[in-house]
């Protein structure tokens, strides 16, 4: 890879890209030094002492193990005065109804000190001792209960003994954020390839012939990837995204630790592949379609590690392409394109994200992606994968600890014979169906059958489809649990009986340090850092093993962990073999890559057959109504639900802004900051009009603010995660 400047992938020949749109990472800086003023120290050392808990890139302190450059992005910078913030004055709620509405303006209040308890009808809440309040919870846990953890900075410690004392508990209704973003690539993945992972490594990337994004923007969510890519294209990459919108973090990108890039920008995406939301799977069944008929095969590789790939093909021959391009929104001619890219590529990375899995019919947009891998045998070698990128520091270990109400740890499902595994190895009964899902949950509490909601971290109010619904739903429960590091908007509902507080530390402040699992399925250390220690918050492993020694003091000692974080590590070497190395964790850098740089290496994949199996994927049934668009709900300058700013620095969009294309609006004779109306079944979203890169027919808008649009009934079969797309109309205001 050459080191010299390369003048052919520079965006502008403007310095530093000087009236441009485009955020301004130095300005970033800037907010990040102001926010933490008089932590500096302590944020200096959560930057060059801790591992990341923002996106699942995975870091070192400042460094990583892809590049030997500074890793470091905006979204870190951004949770720094998260992690450093003082408490909060715990006065300010003994009446609610004084506190401000948003989110934002809640955690900026400060971090949870003690415990809280509001009972029913009373104005706010009052300060409670850690006993009561374990106590209290622990009266009502005999009922029926659900547990959810947010993936917001939550290590493999927090996860598996949450899912290990709920399950002592005697259910295994516990479920975590990976529920509502890549549960779609966990079903699809296990049954292809028999593993729900990545299959290669971020340095996979530099150097392969190829990298296709599909619903996938990492200049929003993955900054620091952008830096990958920057070397990618010096090695000679080439790189295509299949998306509704052309985003423009995508097309060009400033990376602001290199000095090329700061100066004159990098041109990123090579070849743009406009697709309807939702159409992905007519775009990608007609990429396989030309691949079988132009004999751009691996048929070696079909052959020799593939199963079931005459019925795919026999599948995608007998779809037309007009109903191809129908749903698709594209041309034969561009799928013609995308197909002779990876045709004749030697290697190839296929990267996917919540624009492929976030639909009623997520499983079969992931199973699309795996055939065309599978086809060219882009799997277990080189500068080749499939590659779910992760947006959250916590999401991918969440369900491998087993934090999830389908899957009992390292990923089993949830069967009698798998319960009997691990009732030997606890010492426990395990409940051996599988428990309410975190949508499953909130219909439970809105129809009166949930006793008990405990939520760590997370906000069901900004996260789901319907937040009336939500609202309602949270308010049933006799009992509700908000374990977590500030306020948020849902601890606030009023509920039908008490509502408890209980404040969590971070991850920088657990004694023992504890780990995370990054996307490329590295599992990294991170030490405890020293620093400010909030009141009396606790680790939420210590709350939830407390709250189940209480409810079933019977199991108290096959419960508790008095050994603190490195005894959960061991537990969990026992318990998740492909996790083995994890008990050996104990200082800054210490990491293992479970399954090496590739699974399914040299074309051996982990099913019971070996093979990696092809699925024949149907065209779904798409009815838009006369007169209506197809709206997507879309990341802005955020983190999770976590808004940072009210303007996304990448297209000038507002909370409010309705992203159309031009054709659309001159056909409308809509005029960018026009007020307009969008209605769905559901609800009605009240924004402006901003022109965009977007396919006809198509819209966006914010996440969670359109989440009024979404019909909560919609999910996907298997995985159960809700559709964050709609159908609605569009009329002025």
């Amino acid at each position: 890879m050459s080191k010299r400047p390369d003048p052919k992938n520079w965006a502008s020949w403007k310095p530093f890209g000087i009236g441009e749109q485009k955020p301004n990472n130095y300005l970033e800086l800037w907010k990040a030094f102001r926010s933490v003023k008089g932590n500096r120290r302590y944020a200096w050392r959560i930057l060059t002492q801790g591992t990341c808990d923002g996106c699942a890139l995975g870091t070192k302190g400042m460094r990583d193990w892809t590049m030997g450059e500074i890793h470091l992005c905006n979204i870190r910078l951004r949770l720094l005065e998260l992690n450093t913030m003082p408490a909060l004055d715990v006065a300010l709620l003994r009446d609610v109804s004084a506190l401000p509405k948003r989110s934002g303006e809640l955690r900026a209040l400060g971090r949870l000190p003690y415990p809280m308890i509001r009972r029913q009808g009373e104005a706010g809440f009052a300060r409670i001792g850690w006993d009561e309040a374990l106590d209290l919870a622990a009266a009502r846990l005999g009922g029926k209960v659900g547990v959810y953890l947010t993936s917001r900075g939550v290590p493999n410690e927090n996860y598996f003994a949450a899912q290990k004392a709920v399950r002592a508990i005697g259910v295994n209704s516990i479920d975590n954020a990976a529920r509502i973003c890549h549960s779609p690539s966990t079903v699809a993945l296990k049954q292809a390839i028999g593993a729900a992972a990545t299959t290669c490594s971020y340095q996979d990337w530099i150097g392969s012939d190829l990298i296709v994004f599909i619903g996938s923007n990492p200049s929003n969510n993955q900054p620091v990837a952008m830096k990958y890519l920057y070397h990618a294209k010096k090695a000679g990459t080439k790189i295509a995204m299949l998306n509704a919108y052309r985003e423009p973090g995508m097309e060009r990108y400033w990376v602001p630790s290199n000095a090329e890039s700061a100066l004159f920008g990098t041109k990123i995406t090579d070849h743009f592949f406009g697709v309807n939301i939702g159409g992905d799977i007519g775009f990608l069944n007609g990429v396989l379609k030309h691949l079988a008929e132009n004999d751009w095969l691996d048929k070696t590789f079909i052959d020799t590690h593939t199963a079931g790939f005459d019925a795919v093909r026999d599948s995608v021959a007998a779809q037309s392409w007009e109903s191809l391009e129908a749903l698709s929104g594209a041309t034969r001619q561009d799928m013609f394109e995308l197909a002779k890219l990876l045709g004749e590529a030697k290697s190839a990375v296929l990267v996917w994200s919540m624009g492929i899995t976030q639909h009623a019919y997520g499983e079969e947009n992931v199973r699309a992606i795996v055939n065309l891998a599978l086809a060219r045998g882009f799997v277990g070698r080189d500068n080749c994968g499939l590659m779910p990128i992760r947006g959250h520091s916590g999401v991918q270990g969440g369900a491998e600890m087993g934090a999830y109400a389908t899957g009992l740890p390292g990923g089993l499902p949830v069967t009698p014979e798998n319960a009997a595994k691990f009732e030997e190895l606890w010492g426990f009964e395990i409940p051996t169906t599988p428990g309410l899902t975190a949508t499953d949950m909130i219909d439970a509490a809105h129809a009166g059958d949930l006793d008990v909601l405990i939520s760590s971290g997370g906000n069901f109010l900004e996260v789901l489809p319907d937040p009336g619904y939500c609202r309602e739903a949270l308010s049933r429960p006799g009992l509700r649990v908000h374990i977590d590091i500030v306020l948020s908007s849902q601890m606030l509902v009023p509920g039908a009986g008490d509502v408890l507080l209980l404040p969590a530390q971070t991850r920088y402040e657990m004694a023992g340090g504890v780990t995370e699992t990054s996307t490329e399925r590295r599992i990294i250390y991170s030490p405890e850092v020293q620093g400010r220690r909030i009141g009396e918050a606790w680790p939420e492993w210590k709350i939830f093993t407390e709250l189940a020694a209480r409810t079933r003091p019977d199991l108290a000692d096959l419960i508790r962990y008095p050994g603190g974080t490195a005894a959960i590590r061991e537990d969990i070497e026992r318990s998740v073999p492909f996790y083995a190395g994890i008990a050996g964790l104990s200082k800054f850098g210490d990491n293992v890559q479970y399954g090496g740089r590739h699974l399914c290496a040299d074309g051996l994949f982990p099913t019971p057959d070996h093979r990696g199996h092809f699925a024949a994927v149907d065209l779904p049934e798409l009815q838009r109504p006369d007169g209506s668009f197809l709206v997507a709900t879309r990341r802005g300058k955020q983190f999770n639900s976590m808004v940072h700013e009210r303007r996304d620095g990448f297209n000038g969009a507002t909370r409010q802004a309705v992203l159309i294309s031009g054709y659309d609006a001159d056909r409308l004779g809509l005029a960018d900051g026009a007020e307009v109306t969008l209605t769905s079944p559901t609800g009605s979203f009240t924004g402006n009009v901003l022109r965009a890169p977007l396919m006809p027919g198509n819209l966006q808008i914010h996440w969670p603010e359109g989440n009024v649009l979404l019909d909560k009934a919609r999910r996907s079969p298997d995985a159960r995660i809700p559709d964050y797309n709609a159908y609605a109309t569009l009329d002025p205001s």
